[in-house]
């Protein structure tokens, strides 16, 4: 059977994308400093109820780990990563997970989660890690203080994202692991508040982690897409999940020209299919603006208030560009 030259061209682009990253990485890898030892982290029950007393105790434990990965970050001589434990060990703030291992894998709470009628959880896409964690926690603030009062954010970096340039990025490996720690993080803040909203933001490569974790989410009323490459599956219908899933794109984004396919090799496959702002797709899409990558949640700006009204479900549903 003869290939559409369109289609050739896509899965020629994802092959040379492939063999740069796979060439990339060492180079970049042996600059990079050695990963910065922390201490295992105490064992959590599950969250299953939010009243001050629990989440206190949460939070105290949480603050313990983080200063046992200071003390080790420092005795290991990072003096930057130990600064960056110790500002998130501040008594004002307050996380609900935290392992400084490996990159780091956090959940932390802006708002005040007992009293929270809306829950909006941030899920990130590459390069988040401990010592980039201060975009997180910033576009975490921002929507906070753009939702108001009884309402809560979540940073969650509850998985190893990928870096940008490596061939993690153009599959769906780190997402797949990623999916059942996300379920069970939302499925434990459904239990613990039944009563409240909760929406997943998914920037990136996060919203490939958001779709692989669609199936089994229990309690969550939207599902939003910023930035997305696409999510591995063929439509919004092939999410299998009852929220309600949105899409939107800047005008200036860089992601928009990357190739929307997947292509099936031997042993992995690479890319993740249709664009989610088509129609194909059938994501309900919102007004992103001008911005572009890492602009979705800037103070002020259009994406962040329609975001906010997603969050809050006040925004209108259909394939209308405006929220």
């Amino acid at each position: 059977m003869r290939v559409r030259p369109h289609n050739s061209r896509l899965r020629r682009a994802l092959l040379a994308a492939l063999i740069a990253t796979s060439v990339a990485v060492p180079v970049s890898g042996a600059s990079r400093p050695a990963a910065v030892p922390a201490p295992a982290p105490a064992a959590l029950a599950p969250l299953r109820d939010t009243a001050p007393g629990t989440l206190d105790a949460r939070y105290a434990v949480t603050r313990h780990g983080i200063l046992a990965a200071e003390r080790t970050a420092a005795a290991h001589g990072d003096r930057r990563r130990a600064a960056a434990l110790r500002a998130m060990a501040d008594p004002r703030r307050h996380f609900l997970l935290f392992d400084g291992r490996d990159g780091g894998r956090t959940a932390e709470v802006f708002g005040d989660l007992a009293q929270a009628e809306r829950i909006a959880v941030i899920v990130p896409g590459a390069d988040t890690d401990l010592d980039r964690y201060w975009r997180l926690r910033n576009d975490s603030a921002a929507l906070r203080r753009e939702l108001g009062g009884r309402s809560a954010v979540v940073a969650w970096l509850g998985y190893e994202t990928p870096v940008t340039v490596s061939p993690a990025v153009l599959t769906t490996g780190r997402a797949e692991a990623a999916a059942p720690r996300l379920r069970e993080f939302t499925g434990e803040l459904h239990t613990a508040g039944p009563a409240a909203r909760i929406s997943l933001l998914c920037h990136s490569y996060g919203s490939v982690v958001c779709a692989r974790a669609a199936p089994g989410l229990r309690g969550v009323a939207a599902i939003v897409l910023c930035a997305s490459p696409g999510t591995g599956a063929g439509n919004v219908r092939a999410l299998h999940t009852r929220a309600t899933v949105w899409a939107g794109r800047g005008a200036d984004d860089w992601i928009a020209g990357i190739p929307h396919t997947r292509l099936h090799l031997p042993f992995v496959s690479i890319g993740f299919g249709p664009d989610p702002m088509s129609r194909k797709f059938g994501a309900h899409t919102f007004d992103a603006g001008t911005g572009g990558h890492s602009d979705y949640l800037k103070p002020g700006s259009v994406p962040l208030k329609n975001i906010a009204r997603i969050v809050s479900g006040t925004a209108h549903s259909g394939r209308s560009r405006h929220a």
